[in-house]
């Protein structure tokens, strides 16, 4: 999960552009037009100035053309790439001849994700159009770069330093290729000659500290990702590979901390995950799962989250899940061998566990089905689903009980098969919403409970039906009563220990020992 960070976008970030010199003019809306990325001028007034400028050099192509680019790399800058796109093309249909409108154009191909070729063109032909322009190399090796070719970018990279020495950009991006190439002591030292040069150039540090990480120079690499962060507090990825350096040294709080504050400046899915990984780590299992929840709903393609929170719901003993989570990162991508490993795994684990439980087994036998109630649930894909799930969740909590409460859970479960067995058919009977308040019941019973208070009295009831009964009758002048689904007076200051709220609005709760269903908002 380590973001390596150099002047690559297709590495996580943007390339820290070299501060551009601004032409001697005397007009205001000229010097502030060509200030570079570097310069005390914000975007918006580089591109406030660029839009007066344009307006006013509308007759002198080439002219007109300077100040499109300049006006195109401040868009770029911005991430504004639609924009970017108008004003280079325009320019260089203006001017065929500015180099360094195909060296902004071909930045803009790259960092967007277009298609390498495009910028590659571009930037062949900046070089071509002015071979002395060190930052041209410079875009090139970066183009080869984010093609995988390392060697060729460090050619262009070696020329651009020999154009000029000084240029503590190109020792950057030249110590990524090295990075890339897994050589990691000919990184650390470019990196240490753009420090030298540019001591404020924060992304240097950054990636120096993944170099030394790879090395093992641990602390090392902390003092660096320190340092980029407290140049530029506003990266997220600099927060995030701190707390995965946190991580890697088992100091999952502080690792949480840094996570939380990329997550702050940029949710992002990735920040969810590496957050979600520690908190597996702690043993906090719903807090990751929750991580990964967030993390596949910002980003339904992120098969990283999908085997991450498997291992999660594997470690609540929910195999069912979490082959489904294997099973679906693997269908995003099927070369990720972690996934298939796991997925392997946890089958044999579900078969093996089968085998040697056969006889403590809820669920119905397909092969064998003669009621009704049975042939509806084999017959139903959602209903067939449902009781897999309920086995492994019964399977789960199983193993969290002692010989007593073994016994009680089993006879909870005969009744409750029995109760299925003798209700179905009856109009008010749901089959499938008891075979879903029965996953939550067993579910709740591995599930990291949140301390919780009764804040109005009520009666603790022993499905979602007979507290949904419950409830109805509460808003009757008679008002909810006892009875022998609803056996348990829950008064109010009652502490309770809450498993789950679901989006009926009813809470699962552990009160004495057992699981019962009451109204959420009685309960806080």
């Amino acid at each position: 999960m380590r973001c390596i960070m150099p002047s690559l976008a297709a590495f996580c970030l943007l390339v820290a552009s070299a501060a551009q010199p601004a032409n001697a003019q005397t007009n205001a809306n000229v010097d502030i037009c060509a200030a570079g990325d570097e310069s005390a001028f914000s975007p918006p007034q580089r591109i406030a100035a660029c839009t007066a400028l344009i307006e006013t050099v509308k007759d002198t192509p080439k002219e007109l053309a300077a100040a499109l680019v300049n006006r195109g790399a401040a868009y770029w800058y911005t991430n504004k790439m639609s924009q970017a796109f108008a004003d280079l093309d325009r320019a260089i249909a203006l001017d065929p001849k500015n180099a360094r409108a195909f060296r902004e154009r071909s930045n803009a191909y790259r960092s967007a994700g277009r298609i390498i070729d495009r910028a590659l063109t571009d930037a062949n032909e900046a070089v071509r159009l002015d071979p002395n322009d060190a930052k041209a190399f410079d875009n090139r090796g970066n183009v080869f770069n984010n093609n995988g070719q390392y060697d060729r970018a460090i050619e262009d990279y070696n020329e651009a330093l020999r154009l000029d020495p000084g240029f503590s950009l190109a020792f950057m991006d030249r110590g990524a290729a090295y990075y890339f190439k897994k050589d990691y002591e000919r990184a650390i030292k470019d990196y240490d000659e753009a420090i030298r040069l540019d001591p404020k150039r924060d992304r240097a540090y950054t990636n120096r500290g993944a170099a030394y990480k790879k090395l093992g120079r641990k602390e090392q690499a902390l003092s660096d990702e320190s340092e980029a962060i407290k140049l530029d507090p506003t990266v997220p990825e600099y927060f995030d590979n701190r707390g995965l350096s946190y991580a890697e040294n088992g100091d999952y709080d502080r690792a949480i901390i840094d996570y939380d504050e990329a997550i702050r400046l940029a949710p992002e899915a990735k920040f969810l995950t590496n957050r979600g990984d520690s908190y597996q780590f702690k043993g906090e299992i719903d807090r990751a799962i929750s991580d990964y929840d967030r993390a596949l709903k910002l980003n339904p393609g992120f098969y990283l989250a999908y085997n991450n929170r498997g291992a999660a719901f594997r470690k609540k003993g929910d195999l069912g899940r979490a082959l489904a989570d294997y099973e679906q990162a693997l269908r995003i991508n099927p070369q990720f061998d972690s996934a298939a490993e796991n997925l392997a795994a946890v089958r044999q684990e579900r078969d093996r566990r089968d085998t040697i439980s056969q006889r403590m087994l809820p669920t119905v036998d397909c092969a064998t089905a003669s009621r009704a109630v049975e042939k509806a649930i084999c017959s139903d894909p959602d209903l067939s689903r449902l009781d897999r799930q309920i086995d492994d969740a019964y399977k789960a909590a199983l193993a969290k009980l002692d010989r007593k409460g073994v016994a009680s859970l089993r006879e909870e479960q005969r009744n409750f098969s029995a109760k299925r067995n003798k209700s179905f058919g009856n109009p008010n009977y749901q089959l499938k919403r008891e075979l879903e308040a029965r996953l939550l019941a067993l579910r709740g019973m591995t599930a990291d409970a949140r301390p919780g208070v009764i804040r109005a009295e009520t009666y603790a009831c022993t499905s979602w039906a007979a507290a949904h009964e419950y409830t109805m009758q509460s808003l009757t002048p008679k008002g909810g009563q006892i009875n022998k689904n609803c056996p348990i007076r829950l008064p109010q200051g009652a502490k309770v220990d809450v498993v789950n709220e679901d989006d009926d609005g009813y809470a699962v709760v552990t009160h004495r020992g057992k699981t019962w269903w009451v109204d959420d908002e009685r309960v806080r």
